[in-house]
């Protein structure tokens, strides 16, 4: 079953004296969550004033956090957005959904294991794939990647030599 909230970003710090906070986004860009006007973090709702993308960061004024001392008190919070308020272009999906999907190779049809980390290189994200023994490090490109079903809970992919690694 598919979060309703996903965290997409970690509040670092205070930016200014107007109890603005510094937030590290786990988004493709600084952009994308300066979209919403609600961040959730500890499970509430936060009304977001302003934000503006600043280098690879969001500086984001939330309701509540008009100083610097109140603005502290968040530093360190996760926070979270409402997937109801995201359309992803086609073929694109959340991190999360893709976490924990079956892993089938597309020659043998044979299930490889099952996606337990992401990495997220500047190039490509690469799935990581636990079957027992087995590890895989795919490269989430077309090449490799033949089908995802997240709703199905799986991914096809093609394996070629080089993808196994040992831990």
């Amino acid at each position: 079953m598919k979060k309703q909230f996903l965290e997409a970003g970690q509040i670092v710090n205070t930016h200014g004296i107007r109890g603005e906070v510094r937030i590290t986004p786990w988004a493709d860009s600084p952009q994308f969550l300066c979209q919403f006007s609600t961040f959730y973090i500890d499970g509430h709702p936060i009304r977001v004033l302003s934000s503006r993308p600043h280098k690879t960061m969001v500086l984001a004024l939330l309701d509540g956090t008009d100083t610097v001392e109140k603005a502290m008190t968040l530093k360190g919070k996760v926070i979270s957005i409402d997937r109801s308020e995201v359309v992803l272009p086609k073929g694109r999906n959340f991190l999360a959904d893709l976490m924990g999907l079956d892993v089938f190779d597309t020659a043998t049809g044979e299930k490889i294991g099952i996606i337990e980390d992401i990495l997220t290189p500047p190039a490509h994200n690469v799935y990581v794939v636990s079957g027992g023994a087995k590890h895989y490090m795919i490269p989430a490109v077309s090449a490799f990647v033949a089908e995802t079903d997240v709703d199905a809970g799986f991914m096809k992919v093609n394996l070629i030599e080089g993808l196994e690694i040992d831990v």
